[in-house]
């Protein structure tokens, strides 16, 4: 006989899900002994606004998914007992949703251990009018980026510009005064010249 031993089971702790959307309530395990056709697989829900514990689905050997309550028609498997996944897919979720879901799994003979658990939270849905104003804000705040970008990169090519024109500027001045400064010295040494043959 096998020793009775623990099973761990792993879940996301919490999700937060937007109402009218599917999710899948994941919830995987580990036991020291190969799943098989032993492992019983057991899904409750707590609801958040108070009141007794609700069966949301049962799995040995095949699925058995909730026939009555607020689950009955939204809940499916979505796991594989070879793989170690319990998990579950819950369509159409509403804010009566709002609660915690709880996994346990048994492969005997390891049966004890902890309870995987998810905190479900739905969000409601925007509005149509919230998404204009947050795609508007986001859209003005791009074009005000590129405004800004535009306007430095024109400053700096007019920056640019007025001082590359200083530099032709004052380059023509020194051109133009060495010039006239040759020309003088020529003048001087001509004079010179016809002072001497005098």
């Amino acid at each position: 006989l096998w020793p009775v031993a623990a099973i761990d089971i792993y879940s996301p702790g919490t999700l937060d899900v937007l109402n009218g959307t599917d999710v899948r309530l994941k919830c995987t395990f580990h036991s020291r002994v190969a799943p098989g056709e032993q492992v019983t697989v057991t899904w409750n829900f707590r609801p958040h606004a108070g009141g007794p514990d609700q069966t949301v689905f049962y799995y040995h050997e095949q699925p058995y998914p909730a026939t009555t309550g607020r689950f009955a028609g939204r809940v499916t498997w979505d796991g594989n007992i070879q793989k170690s996944d319990a998990s579950l897919m819950l369509w159409n979720v509403n804010p009566a949703d709002n609660g915690t879901f709880q996994c346990q799994v048994k492969n005997p003979p390891d049966v004890d251990g902890n309870i995987g658990e998810i905190q479900l939270a739905v969000v409601l849905k925007v509005t149509l009018s919230e998404i204009h104003i947050l795609a508007l804000t986001i859209g003005s705040a791009c074009v005000l980026m590129i405004l800004i970008v535009v306007a430095v990169v024109v400053c700096r090519q007019q920056r640019r510009k007025r001082q590359e024109e200083k530099v032709e500027m004052v380059e023509t001045e020194r051109g133009r005064s060495e010039k006239e400064k040759l020309k003088k010295a020529e003048l001087e040494e001509a004079a010179v010249v016809c002072g001497e043959r005098a």
